[in-house]
């Protein structure tokens, strides 16, 4: 993300050159939709339309995503605010751009040494609750007892009836159109932690089930 377009230019260049596949957003409007798919960030403190770090602080509450941050401001407390907020690295303008790429590639190869990420989903049995990235779930007896279900096997597929015989003591008196909206309650509740992320998948006609890569 950077402002200003013959350094974006000279980045994506850079970049490309390299063997990266890069994409340039102007603005932080811009840049949303493209974070899901990034493995890097290179992020301007200085975009027209919010502050980098404002910007930075908010994408720390929906991802992990590596960021490297461009600063025109050589004052140490913005360096270190920026790695405060979770920047991995920063560069302070003027930078030359095969710099920004070597620091890119420095920060790609200390993130895949990282040891295996934690599970998303932590379920601790004896006092029912499941917390997802390290926050508890509020959740009802029915949709913690589906959740669990659902995890305790990873990519299986439950059927409707299945669900219904392991989440409800008289799974006779409820209906299939049930577990749509007990499934809908449990995603709206994991959006309130992770909107990028929706574990819950649905397999039309037969059931639904959780992501195994989680």
């Amino acid at each position: 993300m950077e402002d200003e377009p013959a350094i974006a230019d000279a980045l994506l260049f850079a970049l490309r050159a390299d063997g990266f596949t890069a994409d340039h957003a102007r603005t932080a409007q811009e840049a949303r939709p493209l974070v899901a798919d990034a493995d890097l960030l290179i992020l301007d403190v200085g975009l027209p339309d919010t502050n980098g770090f404002d910007l930075l602080r908010d994408l720390r509450t929906k991802s992990q995503v590596p960021v490297l941050i461009l600063t025109a401001r050589s004052e140490e407390v913005d360096r270190i605010v920026g790695l405060e907020l979770g920047a991995d690295d920063y560069v302070t303008k003027p930078f030359s751009p095969r710099e920004v790429v070597a620091r890119a590639r420095a920060i790609l190869r200390r993130s895949s040494k990282k040891p295996d990420k934690q599970s998303a989903f932590d379920v601790d049995e004896s006092r029912a609750v499941i917390r997802y990235f390290g926050k508890v779930l509020i959740l009802s007896r029915t949709e913690y007892r589906m959740l669990a279900l659902f995890l305790s096997r990873p990519g299986w597929v439950f059927t409707r009836e299945n669900i219904m015989d392991a989440a409800w003591e008289e799974p006779e008196e409820s209906f299939d159109r049930s577990v749509d909206t007990h499934i809908k309650n449990i995603r709206a509740k994991l959006k309130e932690i992770r909107s990028d992320l929706d574990p819950i998948v649905t397999r039309r006609g037969i059931g639904y089930s959780i992501q195994e890569d989680l």
